[in-house]
């Protein structure tokens, strides 16, 4: 019976003995697991959004610190990236980071806590993929770590983080409409836009073109600039400068400048000219403007050269424009408007706007570079893929880089000195129809008394046989 009970109170020792030792280690298993990188508590560090190789899917992730946050605007994305990339409280340098296959940099990176890219849809290399009711735009974010300073070691490793923006490709329209301003053609050819620029002569009254290239210093040149927009949204035309030059080329020499500093017709100013423009608009897709007749003074704009120029007293002259069309609703402002000058009143006037825009015509700055800061326009400019949007610094060259040149010529012009000839060149020179008319008459009357000697000369032949 001891033996017995001896027996059962060892038994019962050993299964209390193996149940606290089981306790025990299942305790000491679950905090080993809690620091392992496939722990629960590493998944609370790794927000939802980027990829980790060591975390498998299904694990839990904290949503509250995204370290990738995009947001997609109208025509760019911003990406924020945290410095704590991969959660580990080591942060990373914003010069290890870039964005698309063209490597951009970010565009902000303080001392903060944030490194942010702003880049519009079509740059740093982005890919464009439609489907049948979206457009998506995609790109990615790339870590490359370096060595620091004469270091050969890195403590991380690289990483890409796929980032896209999905727009609809049909909807409602919330907000204003894009105002492009397109890059025209010469002539009436037109851009891949279907923007078509015309320049014109107009007879007097401005009803219909001129046939005649032929003008009389003294006379009036009626000139009408034109766009066909198309089916563009409502555009305003603009007439930046005009150029009177010899031959077709605007940079050869001699030139005067007609319409110049994007706008002002400097013609108008000058004592024995009243060239201006046409106020108001009759459209604003077209502009009008009068500039009085005039020739260089160089023999090189003579039609016929030397020794033949006295009897050729025809001038001639190229007038080549550089037109630029932009949104209907554009304000008036110095890069955007037709100045005329009074010399009734001695000051510029606008053909829109207030009259102070005009102000630069007597001082020639009306450039982008001569505006402060805080006055310079917007020059809405057609993006292209993988080109970053331009600064300040190359406004000016974006901004002539859409400007194309129309020409009309050859126009003639004819002194008034050679309309009239004098009265003793009237009596003492023949005129030519009058020499042809002599000289037809002489034919004839020549033929007539050759063809009566003849027929004399037959009847005589005939009577001597008989």
């Amino acid at each position: 019976m001891g033996q017995r009970v001896t027996l059962g109170f060892g038994v019962l020792m050993w299964l209390l003995t193996e149940l606290l030792s089981t306790s025990s280690w299942g305790s000491l298993q679950r905090d080993s697991l809690a620091g392992t990188p496939s722990g629960s508590l590493l998944s609370e560090h790794r927000p939802h959004g980027v990829y980790v190789p060591w975390l498998r899917p299904g694990q839990l992730r904290d949503v509250r610190l995204h370290p990738v946050a995009v947001q997609c605007k109208e025509a760019k994305m911003v990406i924020i990236v945290r410095k704590d990339l991969f959660g580990t409280g080591r942060l990373i340098k914003a010069t290890d980071l870039s964005l698309g296959p063209a490597s951009c940099k970010a565009t902000t990176s303080g001392v903060g806590e944030t490194v942010t890219f702003e880049v519009g849809l079509h740059e740093c290399g982005s890919i464009l993929q439609m489907t049948q009711d979206s457009l998506i735009y995609r790109t990615h974010l790339s870590y490359k770590p370096k060595p620091s300073g004469s270091q050969v070691i890195v403590r991380s490793n690289p990483a890409v983080v796929p980032i896209h923006c999905t727009y609809p490709r049909t909807g409602n329209v919330s907000s204003k409409a894009i105002k492009p301003t397109w890059a025209p053609f010469s002539s009436t050819i037109s851009t891949e836009e279907k923007l078509a620029f015309i320049l014109r002569l107009m007879n007097d009254d401005w009803s219909a073109e001129r046939t005649s290239a032929v003008f009389h210093l003294g006379e009036e040149l009626h000139i009408e600039a034109s766009v066909n927009a198309g089916d563009h949204i409502p555009m305003i035309l603009l007439v930046d400068n005009c150029v009177a030059t010899v031959s077709p080329d605007k940079d050869s020499k001699p030139r005067y400048n007609i319409v110049d500093f994007y706008g002002c017709l400097v013609d108008g100013k000058q004592e024995d000219s009243f060239s201006a423009f046409r106020s108001p608009r009759i459209q604003s897709d077209k502009i009008q403007f009068t500039v009085d007749a005039f020739r260089f003074s160089e023999r090189e704009s003579l039609v016929c050269n030397f020794p033949l120029e006295k009897y050729c007293p025809l001038s001639r002259i190229y007038i080549t424009c550089s037109l630029r069309a932009t949104a209907i609703d554009q304000a008036p402002d110095p890069l955007h408007k037709a100045c005329s000058f009074s010399k009734v009143n001695n000051v510029w006037s606008s053909v829109e706007g207030p009259r102070n825009i005009c102000s630069c015509c007597e001082t020639g700055n009306c450039g982008p570079q001569d505006l402060t800061r805080g006055l310079r326009p917007f020059f809405p400019v057609p993006r292209r893929i993988g080109r970053a949007a331009p600064s300040d610094s190359d406004v000016n060259s974006t901004f002539a880089s859409q400007l194309e040149d129309v020409v009309i010529g050859p126009l003639f012009i004819l002194e008034d000195s050679h309309l009239a000839m004098t009265k003793d060149q009237a009596v003492s020179t023949t005129p030519v129809p009058e020499l042809v008319l002599m000289a037809v008459v002489g034919v004839l009357s020549c033929m007539v008394v050759m063809g009566s000697l003849l027929l004399c000369q037959r009847r005589k032949v005939v009577s001597v046989s008989t």
